[in-house]
């Protein structure tokens, strides 16, 4: 595991959208593992931009959501798949098709979820897979309590994830209380892995996940076991890692050409 402590969001944002433009660029056909939620909305805007002035094209990349909540109507703005159409899909240039997202509308919940898995493993598997980490060290939305090693599955979100994800909504009872979401497993899968998180209200899951025990109670942690994951925090969110002067060091003195 590489964590990288870098000053603000949008350098954060710049150095995961340079490793997608470099993998685009030496493997146009990638693909993408798009995560939801606010820590990864810099990065999407950060690749507009460069989409924008030319410097990326996903006309061959395709795509897939981390999860999706259960229930919501298709044309609800928070639902996942409607939030990564805006904030990436419709900036770029993904062909038709091209991004998958678990079908939280189905009438066949695990049925969807074997047709997800399947699906991920038909494309090749994830080349990179872009990741947030929740307050209490969920990712995706994999709860405290999680298997290490589960694949996509109908889960319940705690108390705590749905006041988290409560400022999308109108109120905390708006919040779906079942999502669909790639297992840890599933997750630990893609071939690059790239976490992103800012602010201090991070950095306790960001010390758990980096430098404490691999365990179930912060499935993040999950993430130890990976032969490639980039973690990319600001000055807040590192603010609780003891090793803190050693990831800088190594950072400072990272070759330019080794990238992420």
């Amino acid at each position: 595991m590489e964590v990288v402590i870098l000053p603000a969001a949008r350098d954060i944002a710049a150095v995961a959208a340079d490793a997608v433009v470099a993998l685009l660029a030496r493997t146009p056909e990638a693909v993408l593992g798009l995560a939801t939620g606010s820590s990864p909305l810099g990065v999407y805007a950060e690749l507009s931009r460069r989409h924008a002035a030319g410097d990326v094209s996903f006309a061959r990349a395709r795509g897939f959501l981390l999860d999706e909540y259960v229930g919501l109507p298709a044309d609800h703005p928070q639902r996942y798949r409607s939030v990564i159409r805006r904030d990436l899909e419709e900036q770029v240039d993904f062909a038709p098709g091209a991004v998958q997202a678990p079908d939280g509308r189905a009438h066949d919940l695990p049925g969807a979820c074997a047709a997800y898995e399947a699906a991920i493993a038909a494309a090749g598997g994830v080349d990179l897979q872009l990741l947030g980490i929740g307050t209490d060290g969920h990712v995706a939305f994999n709860e405290p309590g999680s298997s290490l090693t589960s694949r996509t599955r109908i889960k319940t979100l705690t108390a705590q994830t749905r006041a988290d994800n409560a400022r999308f909504f109108d109120s905390p009872e708006d919040v779906p209380r079942h999502v669909l979401t790639q297992g840890l497993g599933t997750i630990s899968a893609a071939r690059h892995l790239v976490l992103v998180a800012t602010g201090a209200a991070k950095a306790p899951a960001v010390r758990a996940m980096a430098e404490g025990p691999v365990s179930a109670s912060c499935p993040a942690s999950v993430l130890q076991l990976h032969p490639h994951v980039s973690v990319l925090v600001d000055e807040a969110a590192a603010g609780e890692l003891a090793l803190s002067a050693y990831y800088r060091e190594t950072y400072s003195a990272k070759p330019a050409w080794q990238g992420l």
